[in-house]
């Protein structure tokens, strides 16, 4: 998983929208970019009337592309379009790599971000965050029926399976584990499975997405991380109006319900809050 809260109303957003309308086009939020959303109200959009967002397309569940059609989907995919049909905008996808997204975002290419971003006090720094649409901890996993692990306290001397650039790495680490390299989940299911290791660390999300995808596993949680992590859209600094539209849309996909049942689509359960 790549990784204060502030929840506009549905109608601050459309007030302050309203009044972004009628403000001159100098001001902070329209410059350089120009766009307009429908309804006249000025976003300082990239391409006026729509929404550009930039993901990656090579994330499952978050953002991938369905087999055989090559149509771009995932949990991410799904906010985006449903914030854009909130704020009576098209919504257009602009793929990139994750190595060089925040740069397109500084270079103007793309409104905003929708690739499980985290809320970070580094990124806080530089950008701003709409109010988070997904999160999510850290889990032990292990085969289902074994009792010998139940927190991270009793990792230790046990043997975990973790990427070594992954920031479970250094928790397993920290927890006393003896870490076998693999390369991903994957590769650490599989050690798992074959009785070969003890558990793995991961996001809860990755073990969610994995159970909806295979049913029953023979997996389970044996530990969850206190920390959660929070994703978020993430804009530009100059770009408050369109921030908080984005939060506008959130809370009103929160209260109708859409963001838990996109959720229960993707997860099997609500990882919106």
């Amino acid at each position: 998983m790549r990784r204060t809260r502030v929840l506009a109303t549905a109608l601050t957003a459309v007030s302050l929208v309203l009044a972004l309308g009628a403000c001159s086009s100098g001001s902070d939020d329209a410059a350089g970019a120009g766009g307009s959303a429908t309804g006249g109200s000025d976003l300082g959009l990239v391409t006026g009337g729509t929404l550009t967002v930039a993901t990656e397309g090579t994330y499952r569940p978050f953002s991938y592309h369905e087999d055989g059609s090559g149509t771009l989907v995932g949990y991410d995919v799904e906010v985006a379009q449903a914030v854009g049909a909130k704020l009576g905008l098209k919504v257009a996808f602009e793929e990139t790599q994750w190595d060089a997204i925040f740069a397109g975002l500084d270079a103007g290419r793309f409104d905003t971000i929708a690739n499980q971003v985290s809320i970070t006090d580094e990124r806080k720094a530089k950008y701003l965050f709409s109010a988070p649409y997904t999160t999510s901890h850290g889990v032990v996993i292990v085969k289902d029926g074994d009792t010998s692990i139940t927190s991270f306290a009793d990792l230790q001397g046990k043997t975990t399976a973790q990427s070594l650039t992954s920031n479970w790495y250094q928790l397993a680490q920290e927890s006393g584990a003896k870490v076998e390299p693999v390369e991903g989940w994957a590769q650490a299911v599989a050690l798992l499975e074959q009785g070969r290791i003890d558990a793995t660390i991961n996001d809860s999300l990755t073990y969610l997405d994995y159970v909806k995808e295979h049913g029953p596993s023979g997996l389970a949680v044996a530990a969850t991380t206190d920390d959660s992590s929070q994703s978020a859209f993430v804009v530009g600094k100059k770009r408050q109006a369109l921030a908080t539209a984005i939060d506008g849309a959130l809370a009103d996909l929160a209260a109708d319900g859409t963001l838990a049942a996109l959720s229960e689509k993707y997860f099997g359960e609500d990882v919106s809050k």
